[in-house]
């Protein structure tokens, strides 16, 4: 007897509890902090790279360049904000010249022809990446650094 009301207990437990607990999908998740495990290894190793151009070898245009491969591949990499930083300073470094880097050697394509960019299109292109961060993370840890190139761009003007 005993046996019997462990074995309906068993059965109503699998019928009535079960599928409650199995059927449950999982809450769903913003799109914008879902990352791919390989596109964040691939992004960090360009940040690297970017970073070692920047802070080491003083090549801009390199520099610019991983940093630009980031943006358009990953928006939601972790450290987007270290990135449009470094794209942004780039771009301004180019457009005053500095660096090791001619300017020139940076080379973009429209449609079949070959362009290359003036000083002060490197100057608005710095100044659009540090807004964009500014903007999307004004209390972010690299909001602050980006304020302060921004503020010393102006300062000359005022002058």
């Amino acid at each position: 007897m005993r046996n019997r009301f462990l074995l309906l207990f068993v059965l109503l437990f699998m019928f009535a509890v079960a599928p409650a607990a199995f059927g449950q999908s999982p809450t769903p998740q913003d799109p914008a902090t879902m990352r791919d495990p390989d596109l964040e290894r691939d992004s960090l190793h360009n940040l690297e790279v970017a970073r070692n151009y920047f802070k080491l070898k003083k090549a801009y245009v390199a520099s610019l360049k991983r940093c630009e491969e980031i943006i358009a591949g990953n928006p939601n990499f972790a450290r987007i904000e270290e990135v449009l930083l470094m794209a942004g300073q780039s771009s301004l470094w180019l457009s005053q010249n500095k660096g090791k880097q001619k300017p020139e050697q940076y080379v973009s394509f429209d449609g079949g022809e070959k362009k290359t960019l003036t000083s002060q299109q490197f100057r608005e292109m710095g100044v659009d990446y540090l807004n964009k961060l500014i903007k999307d993370y004004p209390e972010g840890s690299f909001a602050k650094e980006a304020r302060e190139e921004l503020r010393l761009l102006e300062a000359p003007k005022q002058q």
